[in-house]
């Protein structure tokens, strides 16, 4: 199934749509402000094991990071951090940006092992807002990502329906996606570090 969705003005009952699909333990392919990405409940372990295996990869060993609606939202899912990392993450977000924080006790039973750190991210996206808030609760994410294809990132919808409309449960269309992930940061050590600089410039850190 394709719902389009338009990004800046997004259409509250197709919002709902997409939310109902997600709820039931769907998996959904969503645009954010960087790249398109793969997505379901955090608290549905079906629809996470469904993620992991349409990406190849096992959960304990995944880079899966939480969408979330802003920095409250996180809250539940990371240890206290200073106000240095607070200021940072304020400044940056919505924005390109994935943050690798420490992670609380709520995390390691959503990822079912122990795992210590999460990343979080806030995509400056209305569509990602509205479908984060109907939920309730952040969404698990991954890029869509072609490992042995030329185009590491696809950009198309139609290129993206072609290739996942039988693995997923709902496609959103909105529009050409961008091409360059988001910069991760990563906050756990005694100063941030750029692990990898994507589409956030890293002036943030200055």
């Amino acid at each position: 199934m394709v719902i389009e969705i338009h990004s800046e003005n997004p259409d509250q009952r197709k919002l709902d749509k997409v939310v109902d699909i997600i709820k039931r333990g769907g998996v959904a392919i969503i645009p954010t402000d960087t790249i398109y990405a793969l997505v379901c409940d955090i608290y549905n372990h079906k629809a996470i094991d469904k993620v992991c295996r349409i990406k190849n990869v096992k959960l304990e060993k995944s880079n899966l990071s939480f969408l979330c609606l802003d920095l409250a939202n996180i809250s539940t899912f990371t240890r206290a951090f200073d106000r240095s990392i607070y200021k940072l993450l304020n400044r940056s977000l919505p924005g390109p940006y994935t943050f690798i924080l420490e992670a609380s006790s709520e995390v390691p039973s959503i990822f079912r092992s122990k795992k210590k750190t999460i990343g979080i991210r806030i995509p400056d996206h209305r569509a990602v807002q509205g479908i984060v808030k109907g939920l309730g609760n952040p969404l698990m994410s991954t890029s869509l990502h072609n490992r042995d294809e030329i185009v590491v990132y696809p950009t198309d919808p139609s290129d993206i329906f072609e290739k996942y409309e039988h693995l997923v449960d709902v496609i959103v269309d909105g529009g050409y996606g961008g091409n360059t992930a988001s910069t991760i940061i990563d906050c756990t050590g005694s100063e941030p570090e750029v692990i990898r600089h994507g589409a956030g410039s890293i002036d943030v850190l200055a």
